[in-house]
């Protein structure tokens, strides 16, 4: 682990990212036609039209402030990976927690907060790498248990009304997890969550207030006398590719634009590989040989050594957030496109080699710990154990075009759960790769060790362990802690009526047929980045604000270079980007008051 008081993050990361910012600047000066730079006048740059990003500029332009917007995507893509999203919002003692009989409470939240982030790298010291973050952390908690649900209430937005349970945790009331539901899953799922911010920005574009520019790729930041006084880069070619899809890399002209603030909403590194595993701690294992990607191609990190080189300060590079419970997408968008399972807590999980995992390592309850215990195996994936009945009420899977029901408002296609498995659920058991089908259980270790190809599932091994587990149901206590936590949340009625199974034995036939699911690690968020103050404004090595440097979103670490710490407690990357986009927003819009 580093030395929380040194920002040894700093050098480690431009070591990493800078060689992709380099060579593309390389690559611009060797290629790109002599075409005259373009001038444009504005009060505000945005860099990443993210949600962040779209947030950011609806509040400059609300305060009546001029905002040139760039991607280097097309205008398909607007709304970034927010689109893709499940749309789960975090709010504590929300309208929907109450209606459900969930007793939240601030106090409550900022426990779980606390315990899950495990802040220790010089909360006290202005220069820390978690001086900010926790800072960040405290008025994010603050606004999801007050106005954060009103606001986005007054925009239109609404939620589905069981609140779903995420991160349950390693087992003790001040460690992680969640202590209570707290998962709200917009109606509408992530194109909800970004429609009323992208209505707000084309509005103001109608207005003459905000003017896009698509396929501008920003390749650095212009500085003045020590002052980020604008951008420069390469025009890219024009793409109809439709959303998600890798775009051309292929320049036709140059830009530079100028104006007195820039703010960066660019994103994460989540869709490169490499540099996801020359970050990879020490305190999560080996890094994978193999992994899926839950981020379209574009998610680059290219603008983070870019940031660093006008000055800004990267912290807690070593900190991210990957899934254990990854399919590969039988019908990809991107490339190396996974999918997430979010499991409800049934599902017996075994290592590669058919060993059941023990505590916390449960469906639903400690995704890093389970990360960790994966990459300990020496093997990249892991095995769910399962039966029709469990994957029908409690498999869902993460991103907006896997739930047609909840993304298009459906509520028939929401309804006909109740009484039939999903059909995107269904579609990945007959289509994909990752799952194996079978009567009985000399057939599925068939299966599943011809699947892999390796062998490593004995059929007695596995038995022993289900039937072990199968006996424990008889009773309604038992020491099994995975038993123990079925019957917890079947005694909380959002798990009972849509996300638990009713405790059965795995080899009861009744139940089947059994399924076994490969589990890949899917890559996802990088939950460091950017320092800022609570004003979103960018600092350097000495604590100080790089002028006219602005960051939100995942770029920044969500906020401050890491309000979530070491680890999640689901439903607040969305949040982390609407809340550090609003601030920072409001701060740029204060600062280019007249």
């Amino acid at each position: 682990m580093q030395n929380p008081s040194a920002p040894a993050g700093i050098t480690r990361r431009h070591a990493l990212t800078a060689t992709g910012g380099a060579l593309a600047a390389a690559a611009l000066a060797q290629t790109a036609p002599a075409v005259a730079a373009e001038a444009q006048e504005a009060d505000a740059i945005v860099v990443g039209h993210g949600l962040a990003g779209l947030v950011a500029t609806a509040e400059l332009a609300a305060a009546g402030r001029k905002v040139l917007l760039l991607d280097q995507e097309p205008e398909a893509s607007l709304g970034g990976q927010a689109f893709w999203s499940f749309g789960g919002l975090f709010f504590v003692d929300s309208v929907e927690q109450r209606l459900m009989g969930i007793k939240d409470t601030r106090e409550l939240a900022w426990q779980d907060w606390l315990g899950t982030a495990g802040f220790d790298r010089g909360v006290g010291d202005p220069t820390g790498q978690d001086h900010w973050g926790y800072q960040w952390a405290e008025a994010y908690v603050d606004f999801a248990a007050g106005e954060k649900r009103s606001w986005l209430s007054g925009l239109g937005v609404q939620w589905f009304p069981l609140v779903g349970w995420a991160e349950r945790g390693g087992g003790l009331a001040d460690g992680h997890g969640n202590s209570v539901p707290r998962f709200h899953v917009t109606w509408g799922t992530g194109p909800a969550v970004v429609e009323p911010f992208e209505k707000k920005v084309r509005a103001a574009r109608a207005a003459g207030r905000v003017v896009f520019r698509f396929r501008h790729r920003v390749d650095g930041l212009v500085t003045t006398n020590g002052t980020v006084t604008g951008v420069r880069g390469a025009v890219l070619e024009p793409s109809t590719v439709s959303r998600g899809k890798p775009s051309s890399r292929t320049v036709v002209g140059e830009f530079e634009l100028r104006a007195p603030v820039v703010v960066v909403t660019s994103g994460g590194i989540g869709a490169d590989h490499d540099l996801v595993r020359r970050n990879w701690p020490d305190r999560l294992g080996t890094p994978p040989k193999t992994m899926i990607t839950g981020v379209p191609a574009h998610v680059d990190g290219r603008m983070l050594a870019i940031t660093e080189s006008a000055g800004g300060r990267i912290v807690n590079p070593d900190r991210m957030w990957h899934y254990t419970e990854g399919l590969r997408n039988y019908d990809p968008i991107w490339p190396g496109h996974g999918i997430r399972i979010l499991p409800g807590p049934s599902s017996l999980w075994f290592d590669a080699t058919g060993r059941r995992f023990d505590t916390p390592d449960i469906p639903g309850y400690d995704t890093l710990h389970t990360l960790k215990s994966i990459t300990d195996t020496g093997y990249d994936y892991s095995w769910f154990v399962t039966t029709q009945k469990i994957i029908a009420k409690e498999f869902a899977l993460s991103g907006s075009e896997q739930n047609p029901d909840l993304t298009e408002k459906n509520v028939w296609k929401l309804l006909s759960r109740i009484w039939q498995t999903p059909e995107p659920i269904e579609k990945f058991k007959k289509n994909g790769v990752d799952f194996v089908v079978a009567t009985s259980l000399p057939e599925l270790v068939r299966g599943m060790n011809k699947l892999t190809g390796d062998g490593l599932i004995r059929h007695d091994d596995l038995e022993r362990q289900i039937q072990a587990r199968d006996r424990e149901i008889d009773n309604p206590y038992t020491k099994d802690v995975q038993v123990m936590g079925i019957r917890n949340a079947l005694a909380y009625p959002g798990d009972a009526l849509s996300r638990t199974a009713s405790a059965h034995r795995i080899l009861d036939p009744d139940a089947g047929p059994l399924i076994a699911v490969r589990l890949n690690i899917l890559t996802r968020k990088t939950l460091g980045g950017l320092q800022t103050d609570l004003s979103g404004r960018v600092l350097n090595a000495s604590g100080e604000p790089v002028p006219g440097l602005y960051a939100a979103g995942e770029v920044a670490g969500f906020g401050g270079g890491g309000l979530h710490g070491y680890r999640s407690l689901e439903g607040t990357f969305l949040g982390g980007c609407l809340f550090s986009g609003r601030l920072t927003g409001r701060a740029a819009a204060a600062a280019t008051a007249t």
